[in-house]
């Protein structure tokens, strides 16, 4: 058994309400620039839809993740060295731009300066890559709520098993949100099929990076990701992704996605796991197989075994804490209500998800039937083969029974605290009827209704000791130049808003006081300048309001 530590996330997509926060906050922080103009490390995609880029879930046209060959052993879809080597100038296997989105602004000029005429004038879109005027065809969200579902709707990859029991009219079959970003596989594709080994995944917490210095822009990356979640921007010649926003993570802050979710739905912990299991469980023969054979792979942190193993691989007491207190431990392998993002691609993903009840609720409550009873939603989850088969098709490979049984567990849970809320007897035979005590829903509802922030969130601290003394990086960061991925300018915090500034420990420290702390910071050397990223809402910072008549003199001056 060899004990590793891996940073995972957990998203309730019952909760999601399709805002699109956590997407827009992602933006600003780290693809607000040129060149990635058309990349969202996260996205929240409307299913059923095409996803973004268009159809990605298509991997005989992709070819991304793993496989198994003729001797039953892991092999990339795309091919090996010698065909990568072959195809290293010219790799066919990659989305164009037109299956992401051409991103596009409007000439607002011609509003601003037109002359008074007849006609009101119009801004035309133009491209953002081109400068050129454009029509606008498709976009990150264009199949949002269903948008477009007549004319698109069929082209979801995942509805060609079962179309014949769908209904085209998706309005009045089922609907819901999926939240996207980087899955930071134990078993990454990207980071097998890069030619020149930048991309890799941090031994400390597991998540996966891109050098810089050594990414020669072969694009083989962007190809063996099956979920598409590595992009390449055209400015710098250089692969990019989701970093799982790291130097928050560094210090025990959550991922901007996350901290801005509205409907907090997004739980972030450690996962203890056994290094020594991962290519055995990625093997497995019977796809249908894949999802429990990952969730053996996961320890458990209350095991002395576990523990003993983890002090001697060198993970310090409070990392397993951590994992001890993990609420993504717990909702997938406790109350085993969470399911891994299409196991079949052999990653091994690292970013699982509870499916979405509110359709079933829905069809009962549109019968005229109660839906909060137990019975109708169990016979409801039974005789509903959509969505059950289409979230089969989504998180467990098509196979239908450990999706029916985590509705079955979200149902009994809705069903057995409606008595308790409403003061009458817990009816005990509710949890029995999916192998849970009333003690272990309880605690399943609170984490996931009612769990506050140090709960959804337990993150530990890195440990400079064990990252390589972390130094200040005045100079020579390879992500810190014009047009770098977000560590450079207006960092990914606001941190060095105006102005470039030395990344260090100490500054991300002062980020975490700032934003937990009782009373705003006020450096002195930003006098009157506000920045919106680190401002908590306490206080009135200077500059930021217009005075009150109550101020004091020196109030605004």
């Amino acid at each position: 058994m060899r004990v590793m530590a891996q940073m995972a996330m957990v998203m309730n997509l019952d909760k999601c309400i399709g805002c699109h926060t956590c997407s827009v906050t992602c933006k600003q922080a780290w693809t607000n620039r040129t060149g990635v103009e058309y990349v969202w490390f996260n996205n929240v995609e409307t299913r059923p839809g095409q996803g973004y880029p268009r159809r990605y879930e298509d991997q005989q046209t992709w070819r991304g993740g793993w496989k198994l060959n003729r001797r039953g052993r892991l092999a990339l879809k795309d091919g090996g060295r010698f065909r990568k080597l072959f195809t290293i100038f010219a790799n066919p296997k990659l989305p164009a731009i037109g299956d992401y989105y051409e991103p596009w602004t409007y000439d607002y000029e011609t509003l601003t300066s037109a002359p008074l005429q007849e006609h009101t004038p119009v801004a035309r879109p133009k491209s953002l890559i081109s400068g050129k005027d454009m029509k606008i065809s498709w976009s990150a969200n264009w199949d949002d709520d269903l948008g477009g579902a007549p004319d698109h709707g069929d082209k979801d990859v995942l509805l060609a098993g079962i179309a014949d029991k769908v209904r085209f009219e998706f309005q009045q079959t089922f609907m819901f949100y999926l939240p996207r970003i980087c899955e930071h596989c134990l078993n990454p594709s990207c980071a097998a099929s890069c030619p020149s080994g930048a991309i890799y995944k941090r031994a400390e917490d597991g998540i996966v990076l891109v050098d810089q210095d050594r990414c020669r822009g072969w694009r083989m990356c962007v190809t063996g990701c099956p979920y598409k979640k590595v992009y390449f921007n055209h400015r710098t010649g250089k692969a990019e992704k989701c970093t799982f926003c790291f130097p928050r993570v560094e210090v025990g802050i959550p991922t901007v996605c996350s901290e801005t979710c509205v409907g907090r739905l997004r739980y972030i912990g450690l996962i203890l796991y056994d290094a020594d299991r991962v290519l055995a469980a990625a093997s497995t023969p019977d796809e249908h197989g894949l999802y429990e054979a990952q969730r053996q792979v996961f320890l458990d942190p209350h095991d002395p075994a576990v523990i003993a193993e983890a002090e001697r691989a060198g993970i310090p007491r409070d990392w397993i804490d951590a994992a001890q207190r993990s609420p993504v431990y717990a909702l997938i392998n406790r109350y085993r209500v969470a399911l891994p993002l299409h196991p079949e691609y052999r990653t091994m993903p690292m970013v699982w998800y509870i499916p979405p009840l509110s359709p079933v609720v829905d069809v009962v409550r549109d019968t005229g039937y109660d839906a909060e009873d137990s019975g109708n939603l169990f016979a409801a989850i039974e005789a509903l083969r959509i969505p059950v088969d289409y979230l089969a098709q989504l998180f467990t490979a098509g196979e239908v029974a450990p999706v029916d049984a985590v509705l079955r567990r979200l149902a009994a849970m809705r069903s057995y605290l409606r008595d308790i809320n409403l003061g009458r007897d817990a009816d005990e035979s509710i949890p029995a009827a999916v192998g849970m005590t009333g003690e272990q829903m309880y605690d399943m509802y609170r984490l996931l209704a009612l769990a506050k922030y140090d709960e959804r969130y337990v993150i530990p601290p890195a440990h400079a000791e064990q990252a390589h003394q972390l130094e200040e990086l005045a100079t020579g960061c390879s992500l810190d130049y014009e047009g770098g991925p977000g560590m450079g300018g207006s960092g990914p915090f606001g941190e060095s808003s105006g102005g470039a500034a030395p990344i260090a420990v100490e500054n991300f420290h002062m980020l975490r006081e700032r934003q937990t702390g009782d009373t705003i910071v006020d450096p002195g050397d930003k006098v009157r300048r506000v920045n919106l990223l680190n401002w908590d809402g306490k206080g009135r910072p200077e500059g930021l309001f217009p005075p009150r008549p109550d101020d004091g003199p020196e109030q605004g001056s």
